[in-house]
């Protein structure tokens, strides 16, 4: 038995039927070269023969006390987490997707532990897929993203590789690595001792940032982000859409403005809502802002939480690409350096603080003139190196994230061999023709190697 933090406690007190709280990946496989063409029913097979459930997912809820904990599930039924499924013909893309948008949209039973593992033939072109889904309570995305990747390998020819319900329990997961509004503010009211002494460097910082957005109306509206359609009550249905570009071009951008790939996919992300809400008609005078998750790690170091959450403008009022990808670049350089002498401790009670509105609106909806930000993008590392899995190659991973009320889209990506594999989930009715997204970020791309001179 194991208690829930206060963290997630929050993930599962924030779910409710048009607002489910798991978060999702989806990837894309080709069979073997020498798979037979029923080489995914047999697969499910064999990956029906892993009963031996493993932490956390042999894991359900339970109350003691009035308070949710972890127990292990002695009547796990494997049937229903693992599923064979096949899509409709034609077996496109678009079926995928769309597949996906329906399965994401479900709530799962909290009588059972809470994941589906779904296993998807019909596709063309001899590839299939996985679509998993796990609570936020259970698992974050950064700890989904590393039990995917302990999944794969990068050996071609290994088979009887298990699945990810049955992979050799680990070390007990940190969620203290994972950019997260809801674990800053977390960390702000937990009991460490480190707390307090954060208080004068922080106080500090905060009137400094106070003092700039007096001074300055852009530095202001950071702090006071339009009202868009992106923050309306939204429904539980959900549209996902997925797609990947080549790392190569994007680095090809960074070089030729001298900018991160950070900065660049913020400002394809940034040109693309600009372009989606005009033909919308409901682009505001004032630019959007992003909550956006950063690494400030200057070491080679691989422990500690070395992860800052800032706002950005996407200064979606500019017409020119470059422009706007230059002062994408300066606003996150800035931030970047305001948080440079501050401790991780100091990092995150100061995140905390400036983000505790935006915190308190989507909780309660009561601060509607406090929009803090209009739209959460991103960026989760995956592997380096092309994967296997069962001798079949990945091709694509895609992650599924949350939209909420008043925060109808969620733009996430993430790096894979020589991609960027951008995921968007977004509430169907209030964002229509989401998928449009998709040609926007490609147009966008396209405009700055247009402007550099660059080939596409």
């Amino acid at each position: 038995m194991k208690a829930l933090s206060p963290t997630d406690q929050l993930f599962l007190w924030l779910e409710k039927r048009q607002q489910p709280m798991h978060v999702g990946g989806l990837q894309l496989f080709s069979f073997p070269d020498d798979a037979p063409d029923d080489y995914v029913a047999q697969l499910a097979d064999r990956l029906r023969q892993y009963t031996n459930v493993t932490p956390p997912f042999n894991q359900r809820l339970d109350y003691r006390f009035g308070q949710p904990v972890w127990v292990e599930d002695e009547h796990l039924d494997l049937e229903h987490h693992f599923r064979f499924e096949a899509l409709p013909t034609p077996g496109r893309v678009r079926e995928l997707l769309s597949f996906v948008s329906a399965e994401h949209s479900h709530l799962m039973d909290r009588e059972r532990p809470l994941w589906e593992f779904h296993l998807i033939e019909g596709l063309g072109e001899r590839q299939f897929a996985v679509y998993i889904k796990v609570h936020h309570a259970l698992v974050d995305g950064v700890s989904a993203m590393r039990m995917v990747s302990q999944m794969l390998c990068q050996v071609t020819g290994e088979r009887d590789m298990p699945p990810i319900w049955a992979m050799p329990a680990g070390p007990a997961r940190e969620t203290d690595d994972g950019p997260s509004l809801w674990r800053s503010i977390g960390h702000l009211l937990g009991a460490s001792g480190k707390q307090l002494g954060t208080v004068p460097t922080v106080a500090r910082e905060l009137l400094r940032t106070i003092n700039n957005a007096r001074k300055d109306p852009a530095y202001s509206s950071v702090f006071h982000a339009p009202r868009s359609i992106l923050n309306r009550k939204i429904t539980g249905s959900r549209r996902f859409a997925a797609q990947s570009y080549s790392l190569r071009r994007i680095k090809g951008v960074c070089q030729a403005y001298g900018t991160t790939v950070n900065d660049v996919v913020m400002a394809m992300c940034a040109t693309a809502l600009r372009n989606y809400l005009m033909n919308q008609d409901a682009l505001p005078e004032k630019p959007l802002i992003a909550m956006v998750p950063v690494s400030l790690r200057r070491d080679g170091s691989a422990g500690g939480n070395q992860v800052g959450v800032i706002l950005a403008s996407l200064h979606t009022d500019i017409t020119s690409p470059v422009t706007r990808l230059m002062q994408i670049h300066d606003d996150v350089k800035a931030a970047k350096d305001r948080y440079a002498h501050m401790s991780p401790e100091e990092i995150i009670n100061y995140t905390a603080l400036t983000l505790a509105p935006a915190a308190f609106h989507l909780l309660t909806g009561m601060a509607p003139n406090w929009q803090t930000f209009n739209v959460v993008i991103s960026n989760v590392p995956g592997p380096r190196e092309a994967c296997y899995w069962n001798g079949a190659q990945l091709d694509g991973m895609y992650p599924v994230s949350i939209a909420m009320d008043r925060l109808a889209l969620n733009m996430t990506l993430t790096s894979y061999s020589d991609q960027v594999e951008f995921g968007l989930i977004g509430c169907r009715r209030t964002l229509p023709s989401l998928q449009r997204m998709l040609d926007y970020l490609e147009e966008a791309l396209i405009e700055l190697e247009t402007a550099a001179d660059l080939p596409s």
